[in-house]
């Protein structure tokens, strides 16, 4: 199964995209809308090598008129699994709409509300 996540991040930068799906994966612009960015501090060791940073983007609840740019990647089943067990407690993914009319996977914020 083919399940499509949206990416503002880190799981766009190809050295990611190596460590948790072993290579490139097929990859469409797109955009977020009702979300702002904001930033956390990670602590997982495996998370910053594999990012090359301790801080990253998050996504929070924001204004109808807030756009977050980013990417719609096609991952598999295992490529999904592989996404969650990267990303830490402070991030959590819910089903969102995106500006292309496609409904995508997305990680925000864990306090975000549905």
């Amino acid at each position: 199964m083919t399940h499509l996540l949206f990416s503002y991040g880190t799981l766009r930068q190809p050295d990611v995209q190596a460590t948790l799906f072993g290579g490139p994966v097929p990859t469409d612009d797109d955009s977020l809308v009702g979300f702002r960015l904001d930033w956390v501090r990670i602590a997982d060791p495996a998370v910053i090598a594999a990012s090359g940073s301790d801080r990253h983007p998050i996504l929070r609840r924001g204004e109808p008129s807030d756009v977050i740019a980013g990417s719609r990647l096609s991952l598999t089943d295992d490529q999904l699994a592989a996404a969650d067990d990267y990303e830490v407690d402070d991030y959590r993914r819910v089903e969102a709409a995106l500006a292309s009319g496609r409904r995508a996977w997305v990680y925000v914020s864990s306090d975000t509300a549905d």
